[in-house]
């Protein structure tokens, strides 16, 4: 297939390059240049602009990292105008419900299916096209990608015909991965409150009752107290917080460990650890503790 890929981040990059190896045509723009640099040198076509990158293609992806980025590069920088009437854009980015639904409305009036599927797993998963893909929208559309999402995913979970029942989806999954390290993280500290070492508890719990990916790989990390590199900012774990708690409101439906979250993500923001990666969430309950 001829596609179009926006957004050439810690995830966006290695999607994009399985794509071309994969065998499908690939123009990439990204904001920063060096990223797509690296991509021609696999067989991407380097585009100037967004609206460029859209020009002429089956299917467009974009993989940017909010609502802003997404709504200035679709709509201000032309990449929807651009694209031809009967085209499919797979935006898969975290974005909230809110933005989906606009999205949805504009590329309605284009002409244009939109598909929403954001993706479980971090760059290690998506590097071996191992993602959990989660999608919603026009079914047709979802058929003439399949094919793609194949490449880039172990499997796709399909949620219903409206957009943004992907991204509540995403919104809950994180709500649960955020909540996975706090209760690591306070669990951690009460066996060390006790002179219990905290690999050791970690390792136990994480082999055992909780053996499943987002325990065991947070839960090495906290007790390694392995933060850099990220490979997923703390920063944009209080994001998506935010979003699933505006998200919950719009349907009037409680989240109030979902407060607790985001008031201990504004404590690490505080103490300057939102460039680390996510599992350093645990160091608000250490400190409270007593422990760092």
């Amino acid at each position: 297939m001829r596609i179009g890929f926006l957004g050439l981040g810690t995830m966006g990059w290695p999607m994009a390059a399985n794509l071309i190896k994969a065998g499908h045509s690939l123009k990439a723009w990204n904001r920063s240049s060096e990223p797509v640099s690296r991509l021609a040198a696999l067989g991407a076509e380097p585009a100037a602009s967004p609206a460029e990158a859209a020009g002429g293609v089956e299917v467009l992806i974009s993989m940017l990292a909010d609502d802003e980025a997404s709504r200035d590069v679709l709509l201000g920088q032309g990449a929807l105008a651009a694209l031809e009437q009967g085209t499919v854009h797979v935006n898969m980015a975290t974005v909230s419900v809110a933005f989906a639904r606009e999205a949805a409305a504009a590329h309605a009036e284009h002409g244009v299916s939109y598909i929403a599927a954001p993706v479980l797993g971090r760059v290690n998963v998506a590097e071996v096209g191992q993602l959990n893909i989660l999608a919603a929208g026009d079914a047709d559309g979802l058929d003439r990608v399949q094919p793609l999402l194949d490449v880039l995913g172990q499997k796709t979970w399909r949620f219903g015909e409206r957009p943004e029942q992907a991204n509540a989806v995403k919104l809950a999954a994180n709500f649960m991965i955020a909540s996975a390290i706090e209760t690591m993280a306070e669990a951690a500290s009460l066996a060390v409150g006790h002179g219990v070492a905290k690999p050791a508890f970690l390792e136990m719990l994480t082999s055992t009752i909780f053996a499943a990916p987002p325990y065991k790989g947070y839960g090495a990390a906290i007790a390694e107290e392995r933060f850099e590199p990220a490979g997923f900012k703390l920063s944009l774990g209080l994001k998506d917080i935010r979003l699933a708690l505006a998200a919950a409101e719009a349907v009037n439906v409680p989240l109030p460990f979902a407060g607790v979250l985001r008031d201990n993500h504004l404590d690490a923001l505080a103490h300057g650890e939102g460039h680390l990666d996510w599992a350093a969430l645990s160091r608000v309950a250490e400190r409270r503790a007593g422990q760092k």
